[in-house]
């Protein structure tokens, strides 16, 4: 019997098969799985949030099943397969650990860290890739919480960072001021309380990384707690026979006063 790897490759180069395949899956391209590949990324965050260890398992299966199916259509056009993309991430992992896979020691984390920087510069001179910024390695493509993230911490290396907690929390303050001050002008340019509201939102993500918390974590979070509340306003109103907007902004605040309460007393 074969390893279940090599079934799940054998499965997606028949779903691609030209003659017996599935017409949905052959007629996808590198552009058109992108989607799905976010998704079942998000989905996988999802299960690990609400700590469903039985879902986690088959939304990783369909995360995997998306590198296969990369895998298929690159080996379709003679680039790779899927064990060159294992092979490579195997070579990569002991090359830039060689404090575990060798005899080599650092004395600290940073070193580590250093090591790891450097053997990526290495990799990027290998392809021919001309460096010209710390922040190249930054994907476009990422949300934009956790791009603002990465990018904070990728300067931060480099001493651009505030050491202290002090200055970071003024640096909120005054953005919350420059976008007040946009947003009460007679006529208010659109342009310009978008630029200043992104700018606060990219000091509040600096914040959070100053607190060691990841922004991208606590806005899911907090967007669940908003959801979960509202859902008992929602409950609340329903129960008194009304639809929810024939209820004044007051009595449903009552009701999210009322589900707040209830959530200390459990």
């Amino acid at each position: 019997m074969s390893h279940p790897i090599e079934q799940l490759v054998d499965i997606m180069a028949t779903l691609r098969d030209p003659e017996r395949g599935c017409p949905w899956d052959k007629k996808q391209t590198f552009d058109t799985i992108v989607p799905h590949t976010i998704e079942e990324t998000y989905e996988v965050v999802d299960a690990i949030h609400k700590r469903d260890w039985a879902n986690l398992q088959e939304e990783l299966g369909d995360l995997l099943f998306q590198v296969i199916f990369y895998s298929q259509l690159a080996k379709e056009q003679q680039w790779f397969d899927f064990a060159d993309v294992v092979n490579t991430v195997n070579e990569k992992l002991t090359r830039r650990h060689p404090h575990v896979f060798t005899d080599t020691s650092f004395a600290d984390e940073a070193e580590i860290k250093a090591n790891w920087e450097a053997e990526k510069a290495k990799e990027k001179a290998a392809r021919g890739e001309v460096f010209s910024s710390v922040l190249d390695g930054v994907p476009a493509a990422l949300p934009a919480l956790a791009r603002a993230t990465k990018i904070q911490k990728k300067v931060a290396q480099y001493g651009f960072d505030w050491p202290t907690l002090g200055p970071v929390v003024d640096k909120v303050h005054e953005e919350i001021d420059e976008v007040l001050a946009e947003a009460q002008q007679i006529t208010p340019n659109a342009e310009r309380v978008e630029s200043e509201v992104g700018d606060l939102l990219f000091a509040t993500v600096n914040l959070a990384r100053h607190l060691n918390c990841n922004p991208e974590v606590a806005l899911g979070k907090a967007n669940q707690k908003f959801s979960t509340r509202f859902h008992g306003v929602e409950q609340r109103a329903q129960a008194q026979g009304k639809a929810l907007s024939e209820y004044s902004l007051a009595e449903l605040d009552g009701f999210w006063q009322q589900v707040k309460a209830a959530e200390k007393r459990q």
